[in-house]
């Protein structure tokens, strides 16, 4: 198949949310080259990086559920319908975001003035509709039954520790002490904790070096999304040449494990960012956590491979 019949058959996965990822793809372009000409900072960062961020991840978002709903058959209708649902929140979103950076103004937490504050409002207001949307169409893929058992439940836990990733990001929405103790208050809400947005951060991800960053646990959670299956096609890829990854019930109880040890990191990166310390430099009890975990995951797959499938004998025959 040539690159345009690939295309056309990627967009027939779900027209709508094909469509916002080829628009946020163009957008993540327009980003970059306002990284390269637009001179402006805000909170410490090219004002045109937090359109370009968000759209890189939306047009992963967007084209991965397209994916997903193409596999459904049961509900199709109705996974169609929160696809829908998905796409046209996730363009309000950022409508808003470009909307504000054109203005030179914050999206996110700004409540300066009345225009800032309702646009914020309706941001957190799309962003509980997209959350109600996922857990919707997770829902139909609880009841949906794929031939390939491993892709299958790749894609649910995937869903299942996404939803967890989108909800966690409420948690930047508090209000920090800092604002709490001030007489007016412009901005409601951060991503650091323990510092103040705005710091020395990584280059790419903008995500804190001195403080707690709320943004790391939302991003691998929502990125499960991708992970997972992409863990679960590479398991098959592999069983091409090891035999024991042949049997599917084999590669099913990998993705368990992969699934338990993601939703770990996870916590772990939470916890570490509620106890306000960056992501690179942990504490002994972080360190001591992650050892664990990886200890925890690296028994649970060695006894996945090793564990032999029960095959079912006539009575009085040997196993």
């Amino acid at each position: 198949m040539n690159t345009s019949s690939v295309l056309r058959q990627a967009v027939r996965w779900h027209r709508p949310l094909m469509i916002f990822a080829g628009t946020m793809a163009i957008t993540a372009v327009v980003a970059a080259v306002g990284m390269l000409v637009d001179d402006r900072y805000l909170v410490g960062s090219p004002i045109w990086f937090k359109p370009f961020k968000f759209s890189v991840s939306f047009v992963l978002y967007a084209v991965t559920w397209a994916w997903m709903i193409s596999k459904q058959h049961r509900d199709r209708r109705w996974a169609s319908r929160f696809g829908t649902v998905i796409a046209l929140t996730g363009a309000v979103e950022m409508l808003i975001i470009v909307g504000q950076t054109v203005r030179g103004e914050r999206s996110h937490f700004n409540v300066a003035t009345p225009l800032d504050s309702a646009l914020w409002s309706l941001m957190a207001g799309t962003i509980v509709v997209l959350w109600v949307a996922n857990l919707g169409g997770g829902i139909l893929l609880l009841r949906e039954r794929l031939a390939d058992r491993p892709s299958m439940w790749a894609i649910r836990s995937g869903v299942g520790i996404a939803l967890i990733g989108l909800a966690l990001g409420f948690l930047m929405t508090r209000p920090t002490e800092q604002q709490l103790a001030s007489d007016t208050m412009d901005v409601v809400g951060a991503h650091s904790v323990g510092v103040p947005d705005g710091g020395p951060s990584v280059p790419v991800t903008g995500w804190s070096t001195t403080g707690g960053d709320l943004r790391i646990p939302h991003f691998v959670g929502m990125h499960a999304l991708q992970a997972l299956p992409l863990f679960a096609i590479g398991l098959g890829l592999l069983a091409r040449r090891r035999h024991r990854l042949r049997d599917d019930l084999v590669r099913v109880r990998l993705i368990w494990v992969a699934a338990g040890t993601y939703a770990g990191v996870v916590g772990l990166v939470t916890w570490q960012a509620l106890r306000g310390q960056s992501l690179f430099s942990p504490d002994g009890w972080t360190l001591a956590a992650l050892g664990v975990l990886l200890a925890a995951a690296a028994a649970a797959a060695t006894a996945a491979i090793a564990t032999k499938r029960r095959v079912p004998t006539r009575e009085g025959a040997p196993a």
